[in-house]
């Protein structure tokens, strides 16, 4: 079957506990006054025929992984016909010896293997079927893994592919403001919009980028919104210089000051005014509470998306501490180093 993993178990493991249980079986043998070699050697023989054979017989009558194949755990038909084999391979090899040490009795001998190959058989089938179903549950385990991982980074790939459209709605809504109100600025906004977007264009495809580059973007995008908002709208920084050296995902900061605007006064008479600084293990971004009045409509990426793309990169969600005069975001500093 295409796809399908065979359980396999080390040949070492079988020929040596063949032989070890066909050794245990002749010690009786051994142990008796009148000691006749060639009879604890044909009795360790057949045991150790037995045990080899009952060994591969297990083991390649059980059924091969496949991811889509239903797994039916412990089987009762396959142990029957199992021990069915056993019983006649058992009798086949008695025969044997019976043909070898004719002296014997049959009938008692006979007895005696069948006996001796049921409980072999027994403990081997149990045996695999244990070896078995813990392999099922690694392959079953490993399998989930896979898909998890495929399904989180199908989803990252959709997250990364939405930050563009987003920046995109926001940008021509500002520059609709800006025509609307007869802005002079709007030409140099739309040369800067563009030369702003062959930047994204190169940048978009990573997954991360270092945060001085992610702060020349910020410089680029607060360009465009002065040339809307003038001195309605200010940003302060105080970043450690060592923090210059970490990574973030492309266009995080541009994401939250598009989030501070969207859901805050920006004026002349009631300029907002953002923070960004580094906090112990975390870059922190934050504003002045002023909401809108009527508040604007929002695709619901912004805040969201961030957070997801840290969970998908580091295991890790950003902060979110909304106070009563400050709006607070906190994100993990990431260092290629340490997260790789």
């Amino acid at each position: 079957m295409k796809n399908a993993k065979r359980f396999k178990i080390s040949n070492k493991i079988v020929w040596l506990s063949s032989l070890t249980l066909g050794v245990l079986t002749s010690i009786p043998k051994i142990a008796e006054k009148h000691f006749i070699f060639y009879e604890a050697l044909v009795d360790g023989a057949v045991t150790f025929l037995f045990s080899l054979l009952i060994w591969y017989y297990n083991i390649y009558t059980l059924p091969a992984y496949t991811a889509k194949a239903n797994h039916e755990g412990f089987s009762t038909k396959r142990l029957l016909k199992g021990l069915f084999f056993g019983l006649v391979l058992m009798f086949v090899l008695a025969c044997i010896q019976q043909y070898l040490l004719s002296h014997l009795h049959f009938g008692p001998v006979m007895l005696m293997f069948e006996v001796r190959g049921l409980l072999i058989n027994l403990t081997f089938y149990m045996f695999i079927h244990l070896l078995h179903q813990s392999y099922h549950n690694q392959q079953v385990g490993i399998e989930l893994e896979r898909t998890t991982t495929a399904n989180l980074w199908a989803q990252y790939e959709l997250l990364r592919q939405q930050v563009n459209p987003h920046f995109l709605f926001n940008s021509l809504n500002t520059l609709k403001y800006m025509v609307e109100s007869e802005d002079k600025q709007a030409v140099n906004f739309i040369l800067k919009l563009s030369d702003f977007y062959r930047f994204t264009l190169e940048s978009r495809k990573l997954d991360l980028i270092a945060l001085s580059e992610e702060l020349e973007i910020l410089d680029a995008y607060m360009y465009l919104l002065k040339a809307r908002f003038e001195n309605g709208i200010e940003i302060s920084r105080d970043i450690k210089e060592e923090i210059y050296n970490s990574v973030i995902p492309p266009f995080t900061l541009q994401l939250l000051i598009e989030n501070c605007i969207k859901h805050n006064i920006v004026s002349l008479d009631r300029p907002l005014y953002i923070s960004i600084y580094s906090d112990g293990e975390y870059l922190v971004v934050e504003n002045k509470i002023q909401l809108k009045t009527v508040a604007e409509a929002s695709t619901g990426l912004g805040l969201e998306n961030i957070n997801q793309r840290y969970t998908h990169l580091l295991d890790k969600k950003i902060e979110i501490q909304v106070g009563e005069e400050k709006f607070t975001i906190k994100l993990p500093i990431i260092y290629e180093n340490r997260y790789h």
